[in-house]
């Protein structure tokens, strides 16, 4: 009998700026034999992000870009971009990294960068997502994997997850619930990335978006609040 052939893993290289939890569940998640990416590379542009201590600790190779000794962004972003190249990596997930991308790096990594953002885009853009939807009322929060365009939050979605806001919550009891769903999805997205099931195509429009091989079209619907009468 012979071990199962898996194709080649694609070559992951991860961003964080702090305690990289969304980074840790990539890389549980790459430990599967059959997960279809290996995390490779995470660097951090804060040599103090606590990330980094994670990622050693899971065996993965770590480096620190530090912005502060760069005059320009881009000049930060080429940094960057010729550490992930030196270790062949292939896809960039952003994991809490709290930078915002060149044009230059942006175009370098053209539908090969993912960012997971703590709102159900295109809605709350940007910070304190959390805060923003308690203070406007909504009944429905979550998360989004996207691809990276130059503008914030801005690109083809590829995966969301929706959590129920609760009567109440706190800015920190609905973070923590939509954060659960972040650790699900972004591995879940990176996977159909590597292995090209996940695909940006053009709209009729003009516009983009991620087509998925394979994608269930039917799913249940999430209202709430429920009546139960």
């Amino acid at each position: 009998m012979t071990d199962r052939a898996f194709p080649p893993k694609k070559r992951v290289g991860i961003l964080i700026s702090g305690g990289g939890s969304n980074m840790a569940a990539l890389i549980a998640a790459a430990r599967s034999p059959d997960y279809p990416a290996e995390i490779v590379r995470v660097i951090s542009n804060k040599p103090a992000a606590q990330g980094l201590e994670k990622a050693r600790a899971a065996g993965v190779a770590t480096a620190v870009v530090d912005h502060r000794s760069f005059a320009t962004r881009e000049d930060f972003d080429r940094a960057v971009h010729a550490d992930l190249i030196a270790a062949g990596v292939e896809i960039v997930c952003m994991a809490g990294f709290m930078r915002i991308v060149s044009p230059w790096f942006a175009g370098q990594w053209r539908d090969r960068m993912l960012n997971i953002h703590p709102a159900l885009l295109p809605s709350y853009t940007g910070l304190h997502t959390h805060a923003r939807a308690l203070r406007d009322g909504v009944k429905i929060h979550g998360c989004t994997v996207h691809v990276v365009r130059v503008e914030l939050d801005v690109g083809p979605i590829i995966m969301q997850a929706a959590v129920p806001v609760l009567d109440d919550d706190t800015e920190a009891t609905l973070a923590a619930r939509v954060l659960t769903q972040e650790h699900r999805i972004y591995p879940a997205a990176l996977a159909l990335v590597a292995s090209g099931r996940a695909k940006v195509v053009a709209r009729p429009d003009g516009g983009e978006m991620v087509r998925v091989a394979g994608a269930s079209e039917t799913a249940a619907a999430l209202v709430v609040p429920m009546n139960r009468n």
